[in-house]
């Protein structure tokens, strides 16, 4: 099943899944313990419009990557660590191939590292830790995430690296892009300051959906891709050339999609492998700075 015809721009360019390198598990829902005020999916802790995944579901869709050669899974929410389950799941993912979660960093305990780090050591494949801290201070970072965040997430950083990952920690840019090299190198200060010797950042643009579209403004018009604008582009800067995101109804293009209807693809990632319609304004961001969900992409260096 395909429905490439997701919106009401028909003069949209189209974009075929070229290879299913990439899968991603909407494990956490749109639940989360934090209420941060840019989140694109407005994931808080009442929102339950989408689930946690549960384990036989995601065992189901790792079964069927595993025929169409998916090479690596990345795990989001909502909060992935809130759904008990996610442990087993990433125990069961690394038996495959290698895994990235994304992580406000706030809900770590000592045990819970604990058990990660068992579960990095027994596998073939790489655990990666995506940490997101929208600031390298407490005045810069609570205004958007919540009071007393920055140092709950810096703990869990600091626990992580202590266990032996170099986690990634991933800012959304909520100031001025000529801010851009000030505000980065004062988070490496920062970090290494708390023990993190060689730090990775990647900063990303903020995606004008959800609660962004409230703090600052919606996508325009104008932010659309166009036909002229795909001449000569590389498509695999754009997820979902080689990428499709589960939830827990089922299979949608990406995981910044996930609430837009027409997105939805199918129940199956067989279903979900035809072509989408590039037509809204999330596309345009991820035209302009491509690769921005994925380890690789956006602004920073490792």
């Amino acid at each position: 099943m395909t429905r490439p015809e997701n919106g009401s721009r028909q003069d949209a360019p189209l974009q075929q899944l070229e290879s299913l390198d990439e899968l991603w598990f909407q494990a956490g829902g749109t639940l989360c313990n934090l209420s941060c005020n840019h989140c694109f999916i407005s994931c808080h802790p009442g929102n339950d419009n989408f689930g946690f995944m549960d384990l036989e579901t995601i065992r189901r869709y790792l079964q069927e990557s595993q025929a169409l050669g998916v090479k690596e899974y990345y795990f989001t929410g909502g909060e992935p660590f809130l759904n008990r389950d996610m442990l087993q799941v990433l125990e069961e993912t690394l038996a495959i191939g290698p895994a990235t979660v994304l992580t406000n960093g706030t809900v770590f305990t000592p045990s819970s590292i604990k058990a990660l780090r068992a579960i990095s050591e027994q596998s073939l494949y790489s655990l990666e830790l995506r940490v997101s801290i929208d600031g390298y201070s407490p005045q810069t970072n609570d205004p958007i995430r919540g009071e007393g965040t920055f140092e709950k997430a810096l703990e869990g950083v600091r626990m992580l690296v202590e266990a032996g990952f170099l986690p990634i920690i991933t800012m959304a840019q909520t100031w001025p892009e000529e801010e851009n090299t000030r505000v980065f190198e004062t988070f490496v200060t920062t970090l290494k300051e708390t023990g993190y010797q060689r730090p990775r950042i990647k900063i990303l643009p903020t995606l004008h959906l959800g609660m962004e579209a409230e703090r600052s403004r919606p996508y325009s018009q104008a932010e659309r891709i166009s036909e002229e604008m795909m001449e000569g582009y590389d498509s695999n800067q754009l997820l979902c050339s080689r990428s499709r995101t589960v939830t827990d109804r089922g299979v949608a293009v990406c995981p910044l999609l996930i609430e837009t209807p027409g997105a939805h693809l199918g129940d199956s990632l067989e279903d979900a492998s035809g072509p989408f319609r590039l037509d809204q304004g999330a596309c345009y961001t991820c035209y302009v700075h491509g690769a921005i969900c994925s380890n690789i992409g956006g602004w920073g260096v490792e």
